[in-house]
């Protein structure tokens, strides 16, 4: 699996705070079945030890610490791009921020409060300026919790969601979070199941959960949104087609046959 959202990088936001954090929370991944390990840290204001031409050298430092105690899991650079932040960014910045420092993908955070009335017209902008977007945790969202068309407008014009697995796995049925999350993976509005791993401990690298949780919804494109999907992310291609879910009544059929 390929994890796109997480704080795994030591000492500059709120993920692990050493080195040892670190290589805890690649460790815990790994045993997941994560593969691919992105590293988002926050860019933002609040967090003014992330800097961006220091990200490539610290995702070699990790991987080379993480062959030395025998994690084959693989880091690779992004950042967790902060709207305001966005904004002001050089396009060199912004390369730097994304997937790979390809200049491909961005991971947008969702803010938490309401949602400002100009953060579509910021999606556009920045589509404008040769970026595909990726939502970060959009079904934390207090105004797309109410207002879920919003979102999908914006899925409509090009922007791609990723929810989160302890959204979708959460045990409490009446959170609005994993209801967003679920009916999102199930309209076919979500393309990508991340962790938003901070450490091995609080907020761990679950992924699977996740994925258990939105393959009772949606089978197939589960497993296309922790695999397939976040390759494609990665490499700066356009995504595969989903493959298509097995009808219910088709599914009832078989196992009577069976």
């Amino acid at each position: 699996m390929i994890d796109l959202h997480s704080h795994v990088l030591p000492g500059i936001d709120d993920g692990p705070e050493d080195m040892t954090g670190s290589i805890a929370l690649a460790r815990a991944a790994e045993r997941d079945g994560v593969q691919t390990l992105a590293a988002t840290p926050h860019l933002r204001a609040d967090h003014p030890r992330v800097r961006l031409g220091e990200l490539a050298e610290r995702c070699e430092e990790l991987n080379a610490r993480l062959a030395e105690v025998s994690v084959g899991l693989r880091v690779v650079a992004g950042g967790e791009v902060d709207a305001l932040w966005a904004q002001a960014a050089s396009d060199g910045e912004l390369r730097l921020a994304s997937y790979g420092q390809r200049g491909d993908d961005l991971l947008l955070e969702t803010p938490y409060g309401p949602l400002p009335d100009g953060f579509e017209e910021l999606l556009f902008r920045l589509g404008l300026r040769g970026f595909r977007v990726l939502l970060a945790h959009p079904e934390r969202n207090p105004t797309l919790q109410r207002e879920p068309e919003r979102l999908a407008e914006m899925v409509g014009r090009g922007a791609l969601v990723q929810v989160t697995a302890l959204s979708l796995a959460r045990s409490d049925r009446g959170s609005r979070s994993r209801r967003l999350a679920l009916d999102l993976v199930k309209r076919g509005h979500a393309h990508v199941i991340a962790s938003d791993s901070h450490s091995a401990d609080w907020r761990a690298p679950d992924l699977s959960a996740g994925l258990a949780a939105a393959a009772k919804v949606a089978p197939a494109r589960a497993e296309w949104m922790v695999n397939e999907a976040p390759a494609a992310i990665l490499a700066g291609e356009p995504l595969p087609e989903p493959p298509p879910e097995r009808s219910r009544r088709g599914a009832r059929f078989l196992r009577r046959r069976a």
